[in-house]
């Protein structure tokens, strides 16, 4: 009886092996037109991998030469046309190569899989003609996309508000903005549509409703025309955003994924790196392609590294969710998506990069300030959810969109990715686990996370939010003078009520504490004191530093 079961197993294992191969012929039969066709290798010189045959149902042609004249080309994996099966966010790497700067490698993106493309086009032929499959470009003329070709001035609110989360609330002067720095067209540096051809508008308003993460790259440049436009809701665009809720309740926050809209293209070109804005540079188009630089690893990679690189990274952290609240452009960029795969970090310079803005609301704070909407004035605090799934957060658009002063990036910062309420790839506790024992004794980090991510107070999360980024900058500094610089926070802790005086080195502004703080430094905030020093300063002994 015994020796029949060897036999048995390996008849399973044989059946197991064959069900796999059958399984992965079925997968190549559907996601591809044919089995030929999965074992062709993708080439970026192939109109219809690039669907440059679709524009203007596309997302620009300023790389189309590039393209044509083979100074891309994909890296080993995104050659394999059978692999992409697997590559469901349409993402490949590339080598981008100039006669003079060499080889780099630079990123390619779809902006959405094959199926929300797929729905776009179904969308754009029924509105056109009533059927499923159509002539993609005789039907964009047919549509909504069209509306500003001819003689039409100016890209009003009332034409794409509400297409995609970066116009949710489109004031006048980010859409002016838009505009003049819009990089698919060899005119651009006006706000006026008079510049753009036909097909570059319709490619414009194609990149708003699907995915405009590539003109937020682009449209930071200078202070764009003032006048604002009233604004008339008209839906279009992608899908709706995916929701843990079945249904959004009026006056209840969203929690919210991912969507699929197109703001990627839009957001990299509105809010382009060479301005100091923390995304990925934008390069170009080709067709349904948009190349960005290569940052580097992504965040994750990171999760385990050595406890001084983690401080750097939560501090840089912070500093963006600051950045995009309150800037001197007055528009702030609330990030709906915030997960550990969304960031990357230079290699060289270790600086932290935005690399997917695919779901930014962009409120206009002088809109907000002008139209005043009810309780304009009063601050807005994101509410803590609990969450069973990876990267979500409670958020209300319309909320966003009506206060001038809001905490959304601070909590989203702190909720899921620096805090223990961060859940990624099986892993909790946040980019600041597992803290030396010296800042876990101490408890402040801790209560400073646990305040910006979940507050017990009123405005809570603001205060903790500045403290936070206090902390972390004398976290950050040299390993050598660390002790001193926690001490001199203690201190200033410990001191209560007073005038503001002196600032450790690397502060660069107060940091407000219940009842008011006296900044003081009463020693060399660079040089470790001694632990008499120490004794003197803080009352209590020698805590073992040295």
């Amino acid at each position: 009886m015994l020796r029949f079961v060897p036999l048995k197993l390996g008849r399973l294992y044989r059946c197991l092996k064959l069900l796999f191969v059958v399984g992965l012929f079925v997968i190549l039969l559907m996601n591809t037109h044919n089995l030929f066709a999965s074992f062709q290798k993708n080439e970026l010189t192939d109109r219809r991998f690039i669907h440059l045959n679709k524009c203007p149902a596309c997302f620009g042609t300023s790389w189309c030469r590039k393209f044509m004249n083979g100074q891309i080309s994909l890296e080993t994996w995104g050659r394999l046309r059978f692999l992409d099966v697997f590559n469901v966010k349409n993402v490949f790497f590339a080598q981008y190569g100039e006669p003079r700067e060499g080889t780099r490698r630079i990123v390619l993106k779809r902006l959405g899989s094959n199926q929300e493309l797929a729905d776009i086009d179904q969308k754009i032929c029924k509105r056109a003609t009533g059927r499923p499959r159509c002539d993609l470009i005789q039907a964009m003329y047919k549509t909504e996309f069209a509306r500003l070709n001819g003689d039409v001035r100016l890209l009003t609110p009332d034409v794409v508000e509400g297409w995609s989360d970066l116009v949710h609330c489109p004031s006048q002067r980010l859409l002016d903005r838009i505009v003049r720095r819009y990089a698919e067209t060899k005119d651009s540096g006006s706000f006026l549509l008079k510049n753009l051809k036909d097909t570059e508008r319709m490619q414009l308003l194609m990149t708003l409703a699907f995915n405009p993460e590539p003109l937020v790259l682009q449209t930071t440049e200078k202070e764009a025309n003032p006048n604002i436009t009233p604004t008339v809701s008209i839906q279009l665009g992608c899908m709706p955003p995916t929701l843990h809720k079945p249904a959004h309740v009026p006056g209840q926050p969203e929690v919210a994924s991912r969507t699929c809209t197109a703001e990627l293209s839009e957001i990299l070109q509105s809010f382009p790196s060479d301005e100091g804005w923390p995304f990925a540079k934008y390069l170009g188009a080709c067709g349904r392609m948009v190349a960005v630089n290569y940052v580097g690893e992504e965040l994750w990679s990171f999760f385990n590294a050595p406890w001084e690189k983690r401080v750097d990274l939560a501090k840089q952290l912070m500093d963006i969710a600051e950045q995009l609240t309150n800037n001197d452009f007055d528009f702030a960029l609330y990030l709906l998506d915030v997960s550990f795969d969304n960031f990357a970090v230079g290699p060289r310079d270790g600086k932290v990069i935005v690399v997917d803005a695919e779901n930014v609301v962009v409120a206009d704070k002088r809109l907000i300030k002008q139209n005043k909407p009810e309780n304009y004035d009063v601050w807005y605090e994101s509410k803590f959810e609990e969450c069973d799934k990876e990267a979500c957060l409670s958020f209300s658009k319309d909320m966003l969109c009506s206060r001038v002063t809001v905490d959304h990036n601070y909590y989203a910062i702190c909720q899921n990715l620096l805090s223990r309420y961060a859940t990624w790839r099986g892993s909790s506790g946040g980019l600041l686990h597992d803290p030396p024992p010296d800042i876990a004794k101490d408890g402040q980090l801790e209560t400073l996370l646990e305040e910006c991510a979940n507050p017990k107070k009123r405005y809570g999360r603001f205060q903790a939010a500045k403290e936070l980024r206090e902390y972390l900058t004398q976290l950050s500094g040299s390993a050598s003078s660390w002790p001193s610089r926690i001490m001199a926070y203690r201190i200033r802790l410990a001191v209560g009520e007073g005038e503001s005086g002196a600032y450790p080195a690397g502060v660069t502004g107060p940091v407000p504490v219940g009842g008011g703080v006296r900044e003081v430094c009463p020693i060399p905030c660079e040089t470790p004191p001694s632990g008499t020093a120490r004794a003197k300063a803080t009352g209590r002994p020698n805590p073992g530093w040295e």
